[in-house]
């Protein structure tokens, strides 16, 4: 059994609820236990991330959130730079699966969110587990 974080930046909550459900649906699908942990926006998730996997405790991360574009460049940096420092950080070896969703409105997230429709939340907890999967066999 492993020990999941999932990461998440409350800012749309009724989204982050839904991403959150399938995520952990599919950790405990798969046998294993997750936590949940908040920060205040997806640019903290790697850094929150990278601090959990100094500790330990955890086996895998799912990082979640909603970034929806709004009328300013913001939305490029936040979407570009999260999943940025996030993929160095699977570079380094940690297992992470990233369910932040970058759309363009809300009803886009709805969709993705949803885990009776795309259920990203479980998407990206599937991939940190396929991650940790691979990170033991090759370890």
């Amino acid at each position: 059994m492993a020990k999941f974080l999932i990461v998440e930046a409350r800012f749309y909550a009724q989204l982050n609820d839904m991403l959150i459900e399938g995520a952990k649906a599919a950790i405990v699908a798969a046998g294993h236990e997750a936590e949940v942990l908040t920060v205040p926006g997806a640019l903290e998730i790697p850094g929150a991330i990278a601090l959990a996997a100094e500790s330990g405790e955890y086996d895998g991360f799912v990082a979640i959130g909603v970034v929806i574009r709004g009328e300013t460049y913001h939305f490029e940096i936040v979407a570009s730079e999260s999943a940025r420092a996030i993929m160095a950080l699977t570079m380094d070896g940690i297992p992470i699966g990233n369910g932040i969703l970058t759309v363009e409105n809300e009803a886009q997230a709805l969709v993705r969110a949803d885990s009776s429709q795309k259920n990203k939340g479980g998407e990206a907890a599937q991939a940190a587990i396929a991650l940790l999967d691979l990170s033991r066999r090759f370890g």
